[in-house]
């Protein structure tokens, strides 16, 4: 069952999935594609190099990396990107743009032609299994966001590593466990029975702005 999958993997008793190898691409299927280029060791510490192919005002939305730092610097085109609560700015060629953990944001091409960036993710953690199940999800719905259930479920199980900030708390905190719930019941999330054991504790960064205003009304 669904519930002693996830028991044991946040008890940590469940092996984690191998990796898989790299070069590894992904596609949105509305116009972002990403390469897991490798994972490399700069001073004393791992990070997922990438590499991503972003089509005219394509991008991810508003979302934060709770444990992560994320940074591009741009090879070809325009990019814009606004953190939280700022007004939106922008970076072109040879420019690199740096989010620390816990800094909400997003980024879009906001150019007229193909706008290419290299770039890394810091530490790794479960950034490539979740962002590849989001890519599937929303190419199997034909759609800009993945389905509804297999949202409730990456964002639930990994609440620790990542959130998204255009969905309603108010969904997040009442919605999400009925879909669980039911999405249990139906095995609507057998598709995610490999899923990496989150990654938690004395790592996690700061949350952002809203989503601790969203505490708060809790």
């Amino acid at each position: 069952m669904l519930t002693e999958t996830l028991t044991a993997a946040d008890n940590g008793t469940a092996a984690a999935p191998a990796r898989p190898a790299h070069p590894h691409t992904i596609t949105s299927g509305t116009g972002e594609e990403l390469t897991f280029l490798r994972i490399a060791r700069v001073a004393g510490e791992e990070r997922l190099e990438v590499e991503n192919c972003v089509q005219p005002n394509a991008g991810p939305p508003m979302h934060v990396h709770h444990l992560q730092e994320e940074a591009l610097t741009i090879k070809q085109g325009k990019v814009a990107y606004q953190v939280f609560g700022e007004p939106a700015r922008y970076a072109e060629t040879g420019e690199t743009v740096k989010f620390p953990a816990g800094v909400a944001h997003r980024f879009w091409n906001a150019g007229t032609s193909e706008l290419r960036c290299v770039g890394y993710i810091k530490p790794a953690n479960n950034f490539e299994y979740i962002l590849s199940a989001v890519f599937d999800s929303m190419k199997a719905n034909n759609r800009k966001r993945p389905g509804l259930f297999d949202t409730a479920f990456l964002l639930t199980r990994y609440r620790s590593e990542v959130g998204m900030l255009d969905i309603p708390w108010a969904v997040q905190k009442f919605v999400f466990p009925v879909l669980m719930a039911i999405g249990g019941v139906f095995g609507f999330f057998a598709k995610f029975k490999d899923a990496p054991t989150p990654v938690t504790g004395v790592k996690a960064g700061k949350r952002s702005q809203r989503e601790e205003a969203a505490n708060r009304m809790e």
